[in-house]
Order: C-alpha cells, then sequence, then structure tokens
C-alpha cells in the first residue's frame, strides 16, 4: 500500500478545470507505477457520468474509478492545487486539495479511506496540508494520526 509516499505528493499544480486536478493526481499513481494511465482518465470519465460526488468536504476531492481500470496497487496521492476550482459541487467548491485513490479491493478501499478520514477529520491537519512545502512535511502529519 501506498498512502501518500513522498513520490505520490505534489504541490501548487496547475488546473484549469476539474479533469486537470484529476489528471494532476492521477499522473502521480501512474508515475509511482501505482495505477496506470487508463486509471487517470477511468477517473475523469467517472467524474463525467457521476459528477462531483467525490467532493466530500470543503475544498476536498477524493476522485476514484473501479480498481479494474488499471489499480497495480493500493494508493493515494495528494495534490493541491495552486489555485481553488469549482467542481460543480453545491456546498464543498471550490476545491484546492485533491488525493486520489486507487484500491485494488473492497479492503484495501475501506482501509485507505480510513486512514485519510483520520487525517481530515482534523482541521489543523487540513491547514497544514493547505501549508506544506515537502513531501516529509505531508508525512509527518501522517505520522501523528498513528
Amino acid at each position: 500500500m501506498k498512502f501518500l509516499t513522498a513520490d505520490l505528493i505534489a504541490f501548487d499544480i496547475e488546473a484549469n478545470g476539474p479533469e486537470d486536478a484529476i489528471r494532476a493526481a492521477g499522473r502521480l499513481l501512474a508515475a509511482s507505477g501505482a495505477a496506470s494511465d487508463d486509471y487517470t482518465e477511468a477517473m475523469v470519465q467517472s467524474f463525467h457520468e457521476k459528477g462531483p460526488y467525490f467532493v466530500l468536504a470543503p475544498g476536498i476531492a477524493l476522485p476514484h474509478a473501479k480498481a479494474e481500470s488499471g489499480v497495480n496497487e493500493a494508493s493515494v496521492s495528494f495534490a493541491r492545487l495552486k489555485r481553488p476550482i469549482p467542481f460543480g459541487h453545491k456546498s464543498n467548491d471550490p476545491v484546492d486539495l485533491v488525493f486520489a485513490l486507487g484500491s485494488a479491493s473492497n479492503a484495501d478501499h475501506i482501509a485507505m479511506l480510513r486512514k485519510l478520514t483520520m487525517l481530515l477529520n482534523d482541521p489543523a491537519n487540513i491547514q497544514a496540508l493547505r501549508e506544506a512545502n515537502t513531501p516529509e512535511a505531508v508525512q509527518a502529519l501522517i505520522l501523528q494520526e498513528r
């Protein structure tokens, strides 16, 4: 399981719309080998078909798709956008924190969601994610939550 490892974290991503933001987070998964480029496109397609249901909290999106769309290893990436962008969610727009989730099984999906929920339940952690300048700063937050 790759949960916000250094190679899955990027800051100040330029995104002109939700698709750009999803692709930025998906490219991190693909570059690490955790998922294929097809998985990134499946996340974009899911957004087109189902809308912004994965914008779970103010400013936070968790795009994902079915494992068979190209997940190689359970993983979560993090792309912080340079400027918040609207995803079309009634109450949680605009989004600046994008976590792409790739899970190979239901158990992996639940385990990663649990870890991410623990991290994001604390408003201080969300603020720290908005201010972090290094992957190590993000990883320090994760270690705190254990």
